[in-house]
Formats: C-alpha cells, sequence, structure tokens
C-alpha cells in the first residue's frame, strides 16, 4: 500500500506492506524535480510502479543501504535511472544478501534486488535545486542526508526519528546519532522530511529536544552503571519492561541495545553501590 502526499514541489510516497491488523511498519521515499530520495521496500513494487508512473525520475539517492530505502531501486534502474549513494553502501546494493536480514525484515520489508550505483559527491544538482550532501552516520555508516538550503528542506532519511526513544537496533551507534543529529539542528531548516513518521515544519526545535533527550538519557544510563546496575536492571529502571518490538525482532530492536549502545566503551564492571545485585551485560 502507498499514500501520496503533495507538499508544494515535494511529493511524499508513503508505504507499507499491507499485513492483516495494526502489523504494519511505514517507510517513506520523495520526488522532487526529478529527484527520488530512497525507494522505499519491496514488497510495494506494484504499487511503487504505479505510483512513479506520472512522475519524471532522473535520478535516485539512497539515504543508506537498508532494505526499506533501496526496496525498487532495480526498477528504477530497469527504467535507466541512475543511482547514487555513500560509497561504503555500494557493495549491499550490488548484493542485497549482506544485509543479512532478520526474519522480521523479510516480513516488513522484503529482499530487494541488486542494483548498481555510483559514489556520490558533496552535492546534488537537479534542474531548479541545489543538494548538500551530509555524512549523517549513527544509524548506519553509510548514512547521508540532503539539505537544499534555498527552500530550507531537509531529507533525512533515518537519522530523525520522533519521539522519545527507548528501543534501539542492534550495532546502531547512539553517540554518533546524537552528532549526527546535532549537525542537522545546526542548518537553518524550515521543513524536515523524515522517512519514518510526519514532515515537520520549522524543525530546529524538534532537533534540538530529541538531542536534549538522548544525551540527559545518556546520563541516567552512564549514573546507574557508575552505582553498579547492569545493562538489564537499567533497562528496567529507566523504561520498564522491554515493548513489544523486542520480541516481533527477536532482540534485534530492544531497550538493552539502546542501553549497551551507551555503555560502549565504558568499564563493563563499575564499582558496585552497597546492596546491588550486579551481573555482566546481558
Amino acid at each position: 500500500m502507498i499514500e501520496r502526499q503533495d507538499y508544494g514541489d515535494v511529493v511524499k510516497l508513503k508505504m507499507a506492506r499491507d499485513l492483516p491488523g495494526p502489523l504494519r511498519y511505514y517507510t517513506s521515499c520523495y520526488w522532487v524535480d526529478g529527484l527520488l530520495i530512497d525507494t522505499g521496500c519491496a514488497h510495494c513494487s506494484r504499487e511503487f510502479q504505479q505510483a512513479i508512473a506520472s512522475l519524471t525520475v532522473s535520478r535516485v539517492v539512497n539515504t543508506h543501504c537498508h532494505e526499506d530505502h533501496i526496496g525498487n531501486n532495480s526498477t528504477c534502474q530497469e527504467r535507466g535511472t541512475p543511482i547514487q549513494t555513500h560509497a561504503a553502501a555500494l557493495p549491499y546494493l550490488a548484493d542485497p544478501r549482506r544485509l543479512r536480514l532478520h526474519p522480521y525484515r523479510h516480513v516488513f520489508w522484503g529482499m530487494p534486488r541488486p542494483s548498481q550505483a555510483a559514489p556520490i559527491g558533496d552535492t546534488v544538482a537537479t534542474d531548479r535545486y541545489t543538494f548538500r550532501v551530509l555524512p549523517t552516520p549513527g544509524h548506519s555508516p553509510d548514512h547521508i542526508c540532503l539539505y537544499e538550503a534555498n527552500q530550507g528542506w531537509l531529507f533525512t532519511g533515518d537519522a530523525y526519528v520522533g519521539g522519545q526513544d527507548k528501543a534501539l537496533r542492534q550495532g546502531f551507534d547512539i553517540y554518533a546519532i546524537i552528532a549526527s543529529l546535532k549537525l542537522l539542528a545546526s542548518l537553518p531548516a524550515a521543513c524536515l522530511f523524515p522517512a519514518s513518521g510526519s514532515v515537520v515544519h520549522e524543525p530546529t526545535a524538534a532537533l534540538a529536544r530529541k538531542v536534549e533527550y538522548l544525551e540527559e538519557t545518556g546520563d541516567k544510563v552512564r549514573r546507574l552503571h557508575a552505582q553498579g546496575l547492569s545493562p538489564a536492571q537499567i533497562r528496567q529502571a529507566l523504561f520498564g519492561r522491554e515493548m513489544m518490538i523486542a520480541y516481533v525482532t527477536m532482540g534485534d530492536f530492544s531497550g538493552l541495545n539502546l542501553v549497551n549502545s551507551y555503555l560502549d566503551g565504558l568499564d563493563p564492571s563499575p564499582v558496585p553501590r552497597p546492596g546491588a545485585r550486579v551481573s555482566g551485560r546481558q
């Protein structure tokens, strides 16, 4: 299923596999002036072809190599459309099996077909607009965002997700995420176009709130760690029980992963506080 939403010159294509009940996860790609930013998930291939039939797509840019962002690259390439992305993403586009998808990722998004891309430069130019390419690692090492300074448009892929995070995917780098969000918050953006969630108008305050929350959460994690609590105990103290997503993803996306990302590089065996029950990382 795909929903089209128009924001002036920007077209948002919001898509998800049509699953029974509420078990659905949306991702979005954006079209502007012939440029398609991401291509969504493979499970929506038929609807995607219908959605772009009325759009002139002269170039694709992938914000990163995850399967819900490159799922229809091959469809675009078959139409003769060139693809650009971070150099580190190129091997994963060429052979998506390298992504080693968990079962839930197969269910929600599907395995992309291979595609070929070229390394992206510092800018991307269309007939009417020029986008600055911003390296924004954390969600993935190859993540980039696009910023059109004259319009104040900020296309953030998965670098920005609204709300207060209580879970993180395994392997994500919370400190790099915070640094990337600080970079985005420093830009005079008028509109933020995320891959997940709603378009954010005048996003500087929203980005600053996100940074503040993540930094405050990190302070709490490190403080509890110094008191001798284990990662599992810290997660329980700060976030309560694991959310359903932790079970759906078999632990790939969990509060424990978020805590452990904050603790990465710290001494794993702090001096316990009196009376604390301490165990190693779980």
